[in-house]
């Protein structure tokens, strides 16, 4: 029996070129497997046009060679999912953030006196629901900013750290929604319609901060070389 170990399989160029790109990008997974899958495509193109008069890995290298390095190529696809990170954030702000003041008026406003909030939890929720207003507002204009009426000018570096915020902002108001109108449900008739809505604000609350986190952790990485 012979002690000899197997010879360990060749490294593909591309391949290895690819994922060693793979592991210093952030961003979503399915715009991050495309922009890997489409560069792949065009590396294994170029080897296919380079072998003729070379070896299948001499090709593969020199195709490597000809697109960039990975320190080369990382800041303009870094750039492409921060922003495509930050557009994502900015729909959840849009879409969930506003849904906090129709919640509001039904608590506020529904039903006879002795099942509305308190006048003070009233107060605070109507500044909470203006907060998660803004945020959404801010978030609109972002997307405006970098939708097809924005393509032709350059977006601002620091606009993702932008909305990155823009989403904690929101979130937090929906989390101290939340709370409030937790302990609102003590001390109202109205408690079933308060906990729901107190339960609903901490799912969106959970959703927007999470992209939030994403974005502002794309928003932390280089984007230019």
């Amino acid at each position: 029996m012979s002690g000899r170990l197997p010879e360990p399989a060749p490294v593909d160029p591309i391949e290895a070129h690819v994922a060693e790109l793979a592991t210093v990008l952030r961003g979503t997974d399915r715009t991050k497997t495309r922009m890997l899958a489409e560069l792949r495509e065009g590396l294994l193109d170029a080897a296919t046009e380079l072998a003729p008069g070379r070896g299948p890995d001499e090709a593969a290298r020199e195709a490597v060679r000809l697109f960039g390095s990975v320190a080369e190529l990382a800041p303009g696809f870094q750039r492409e999912l921060t922003i495509v990170q930050a557009r994502q954030t900015a729909g959840r702000i849009l879409l969930l953030a506003p849904l906090l003041l129709p919640c509001w008026y039904v608590l506020a406003g529904a039903g006879p006196t002795a099942h509305r909030l308190p006048y003070v939890v009233q107060v605070l929720l109507a500044h909470l629901g203006g907060t998660a207003a803004a945020t959404a507002l801010a978030a609109a204009a972002f997307l405006a900013a970098t939708g097809p009426l924005g393509r032709r000018l350059a977006t601002p570096d620091r606009l993702p750290a932008v909305v990155a915020w823009t989403g904690t902002t929101a979130a937090v108001a929906l989390a101290l929604s939340a709370f409030t109108l937790t302990v609102a449900s003590l001390l109202t008739a109205s408690w079933p319609l308060c906990a729901l809505a107190g339960a609903v604000a901490i799912v969106f609350h959970a959703r927007i901060a999470a992209s939030a986190r994403a974005c502002r952790e794309c928003a932390r990485l280089p984007a230019t070389a």
